[in-house]
């Protein structure tokens, strides 16, 4: 796996490695080095030495810098010099930057690949609000990408690709749409189309609008009520849709399978405490209702994946529930 070097000054990059982390999952070979006020153009090229030895791969290494010409650029680009053919330095580390370049380890190989890859990842976060006011160029490269699927009223009955929606990812998340989904799980699963299944939030246009700009670029997200969504899932003409599905709750993703739509996995992301929940773990908060649709859903046959990001262990599920058990029969006695 292709080490990374994070590298700034001041704690830029201690910051946006643990920004990384919270969104994308903990991440082995990468290292984040940063020049204090205090220190000198040494100090931070001993720290680079120290960050490159501790990588698995000291021959495929990517430095994301924060600044072209500023003394950890200099450091770094001293230290490219005896590794000119296979290590890469980018500048203008930003977030967006960081989590596709963890993002890409999986499927490239190089520090090169990746690095050239990173760039239109880094200028696509960088975005205004209100769109209006973005440079049109910028507006421009920034724009996403176009969706294939047939634009206008496509007559009813017509079948498009085998019929039937591919489900990418379907997963219960208090939160919905954030960013750990919006990179991390979007990043894994490779959707073309986000749908929020929810009746409450399809009342709600503040959250509907939140929803649809929170979506990254090149993917649609929508938000549907339940009813909605098991009309779709029935209908041919959305054969060609990589959905992920977000429920706001387990009942109702227990509503849409048990209405037709083909779901065979559910992945348990988090869901917030609330008076009457205990607390299973971190992240997820359960009621006497929330067991009872978790062990109505095992009976449907439904596997669960519980994990917050991609890269995260797996939990196993029976333990989470008969853990729940017990506290709600303690908190009612």
């Amino acid at each position: 796996m292709v080490g990374i070097v994070l590298a700034s000054h001041g704690g830029f990059a201690d910051g946006i490695f643990q920004s990384g982390e919270m969104i994308f999952g903990e991440q082995e070979n990468v290292a984040h080095v940063i020049l204090k006020p205090d220190e000198g153009p040494e100090d931070i090229h001993k720290k680079m030495e120290d960050a490159v030895k501790g990588l698995d791969d000291q021959e495929q290494v990517l430095f994301l810098v924060d600044l072209w010409g500023g003394t950890p650029f200099n450091q770094a680009s001293d230290l490219f010099a005896q590794h000119k053919d296979t290590w890469a330095i980018v500048t203008g580390m930003n977030l967006p930057m960081v989590i596709e370049a963890y993002a890409s380890r999986f499927t490239m190989n190089t520090a090169r690949e990746i690095a050239t890859h990173i760039v239109e990842t880094a200028k696509e976060g960088v975005k205004t609000m209100p769109e209006s006011i973005m440079p049109k160029d910028a507006a421009a490269e920034t724009a996403p990408a176009q969706d294939k699927t047939p634009k206008g009223a496509i007559p009813e009955g017509t079948v498009i690709g085998d019929g039937k929606i591919k489900y990418v990812l379907a997963r219960v998340d208090t939160r919905l749409l954030h960013g750990q989904v919006a990179t991390g799980w979007t990043k894994a699963t490779n959707p073309n189309r986000i749908i929020v299944v929810s009746d409450n939030v399809a009342k709600d246009k503040l959250r509907k609008n939140m929803i649809a700009q929170a979506a990254p670029s090149g993917v649609h997200a929508n938000t549907v009520p339940i009813k909605k969504m098991i009309e779709v899932a029935k209908d041919p003409r959305f054969g060609n849709t990589k959905a992920m599905l977000l429920f706001e709750t387990p009942e109702d993703a227990l509503e849409a399978i048990k209405g037709g739509v083909d779901i065979k996995e559910l992945n348990i992301g988090s869901m917030a405490y609330s008076d009457g929940k205990v607390n299973v773990n971190q992240v997820l908060a359960m009621d006497q209702k929330d067991v009872d649709t978790f062990k109505e859903l095992k009976k449907l046959g439904i596997k669960f994946n519980v994990r917050k990001v991609p890269s995260s262990s797996a939990e196993n599920m029976d333990d989470l529930l008969k853990k729940a058990q017990t506290l709600i029969d303690q908190q009612k006695n």
